[in-house]
């Protein structure tokens, strides 16, 4: 197959990680000619762009395709990717993100080429003012309009955009989030070894979580509910993986309450470094109050560990009450600290959930499950083209 995938930027991020898992796998495992097409990537989120130098496959940098909103930058890129699907020719085009999914929809269409489009995370979302609100849905029924199909990371995805009006369930399809699960099945390194350079005691119970010290993310409601969890159980330590504009508010706040001595900041890692921090972990958290489905929970799961998360978009997926983890009120904060200060006194109960989520998510997360799945419905796509143009 000759296939492009357009994502805004590749940061270091779930959904980037699955499209260039995507892109490896094509171009490795079934030998597609394959080319990713991305905007340049700067700031405290770090990048993949070396990796996917070494990938092999055809890399290329649209330089006006960036994050921020410019009407006259927005123009500039959705001419580059003009040029580019033109000279690269390819079969299909696979868009991800939601700038890149309407620019990129909107350059397969002008150029009448067949597009799918991933569903990361919902373009329209909670704490955006009603306007923008709006707009992102209008654009997302613009851009819906110009593709085959589009494919959701988890069926709360799906749901969300027909709630909104913005397609019909019948041309959905849902393909979870892969990754490489044999580092999570098997530490690289001991995470004895690991919780020890982290000065970490073998007393101490790990609570981690994962993710960019980012709005939304929702760290804030962590750390408030970290001072009762330490309370109760002063062996807790809190390790937070990921970095961001919020570090020195977030800091700042942990002063406040006391909590310096209990949460330890890892910073920003490369990706390959997540599985190995997870596994030095005793409770996987994740207090997002907006993603498609947060990889971390299901990485959490396949390492063996009990998760807990709010219960928002896709998490219900996977964080199967009292089996695999707990699932709270978006926002709260005594159901946080309970349910940590719960697992926290349990470790049969934390080996039980993390059994559980290991061996229910283990083959559904792989990277090339996603893979087959989805050129399975890139070849349907180009198959009910033909016989429409018959």
């Amino acid at each position: 197959m000759r296939v492009v995938h357009i994502i805004t930027r590749m940061i270091i991020g779930g959904a980037q990680q699955n499209t260039l898992f995507t892109v490896e796998d094509q171009y490795r495992d079934y030998q597609d000619e394959v080319a990713l097409m991305t905007g340049p990537t700067t700031g405290p989120e770090g990048t993949l762009i070396p990796r996917a130098e070494q990938g092999g496959f055809d890399l290329r940098i649209i330089p006006h395709l960036t994050r921020s909103i410019r009407p006259f930058k927005e123009w500039r890129a959705y001419r580059e990717l003009i040029s580019e699907l033109r000279d690269f020719q390819p079969e299909l085009v696979h868009t991800h993100s939601s700038k890149a999914g309407i620019l990129g929809r909107a350059a397969a269409s002008h150029l009448k080429i067949p597009a799918v489009h991933t569903i990361h995370g919902a373009a329209f979302h909670f704490g955006q003012s009603p306007f923008h609100y709006r707009a992102y849905i209008a654009a997302e029924k613009w851009a819906a309009r110009r593709c085959d199909r589009l494919i959701s990371v988890c069926d709360a995805m799906t749901d969300q955009y027909v709630a909104a009006g913005i397609t019909t369930k019948d041309r959905c399809d849902t393909v979870y989030s892969g990754m490489d699960v044999e580092p999570f099945l098997t530490p690289s390194r001991p995470p004895a070894d690991v919780r020890q350079e982290l000065g970490i005691e073998p007393q101490h119970i790990v609570i981690g979580k994962v993710a960019r010290l980012f709005h939304l993310k929702g760290h804030k409601y962590l750390i408030e509910a970290a001072k009762e969890v330490v309370a109760v159980q002063p062996q807790v330590r809190f390790l937070l993986v990921g970095d961001g504009i919020l570090k020195a508010e977030f800091e700042q706040r942990i002063s406040e309450l006391g909590l310096s001595d209990y949460v330890i900041f890892v910073g920003l890692v490369p990706p390959e470094r997540v599985p190995e921090l997870i596994h030095a972990m005793d409770i996987v958290v994740h207090t997002s109050v907006w993603e498609g489905l947060a990889r971390v929970l299901p990485q959490g799961l396949i390492a063996g560990k009990p998760v807990v998360s709010y219960d928002i978009d896709g998490a219900r997926e996977v964080v199967i009450p009292n089996e695999t983890g707990y699932l709270l009120p978006s926002e709260s904060i005594e159901p946080l600290s309970q349910a940590l200060i719960e697992l926290a006194t349990d470790p049969e109960k934390r080996h039980r959930f993390g059994q559980t989520g290991r061996e229910r998510f283990t083959d559904q997360f792989r990277h090339q499950t996603m893979t087959r799945r989805l050129r399975e419905i890139y070849h349907r796509v180009l198959d009910e083209r033909k016989q429409n143009e018959r």
